[in-house]
C-alpha cells in the first residue's frame, strides 16, 4: 500500500484546474510508482477517463504549468513525475525524506513549487442566468 503525501491536495481547489486536468491528475496518481514516476503516454492516460488526444494534451499542459506534473529534463517520452508534495511513497520514512528533500530543493531553486494562479481581482463568477443576445441599436 502506498502512502500519499497530502501537502499539495489542500490547495487543489485554488489551482483553477479544468475538469479534464483533474481527471488526468487522478489517473496519474492512480498509475504512479512509489516516488511519483508515471510511465504512460498522454493518449493512454487520457483514454482512461475518456479524453481525446487534444484534450489530454491541453490538460497535461495545465498540470505541467502548475508544476503538479514534472517532465525529465531530456523530455523522455512517456515519463512523467508527480510533484513530491502530491506523490505517493512506499513507507512513511520515504515520504518524510522526500518531503524534506523537496523543501530543500525548492529553497535552492532545483525544484519548482506548485504554482497557484494569482489574480488581481477574483475571476468572474458564473452567470446565474444565461446571457441573451440583444438587438443592436441603429
Amino acid at each position: 500500500m502506498l502512502i500519499q503525501a497530502s501537502a499539495g491536495f489542500g490547495m487543489l481547489y485554488r489551482l483553477d484546474l479544468t475538469k479534464a486536468a483533474m481527471e488526468l491528475l487522478s489517473v496519474l496518481i492512480e498509475r504512479q510508482e512509489p516516488g511519483g514516476e508515471v510511465n504512460a503516454s498522454q493518449a493512454e492516460l487520457g483514454a482512461r477517463v475518456g479524453l481525446s488526444r487534444n484534450s489530454a494534451n491541453t490538460a497535461m499542459g495545465l498540470l505541467e504549468s502548475r508544476n503538479l506534473v514534472l517532465r525529465p529534463k531530456d523530455r523522455k517520452y512517456r515519463t512523467y513525475y508527480l510533484h513530491p508534495y502530491i506523490a505517493s511513497y512506499a513507507s512513511q520514512e520515504e515520504l518524510e525524506e522526500a518531503i524534506e528533500d523537496a523543501s530543500e530543493r525548492i529553497e535552492v531553486g532545483e525544484l519548482p513549487e506548485i504554482t497557484v494562479p494569482l489574480y488581481e481581482t477574483a475571476p468572474p463568477k458564473r452567470q446565474s442566468q444565461p446571457l441573451r443576445a440583444v438587438r443592436a441599436v441603429g
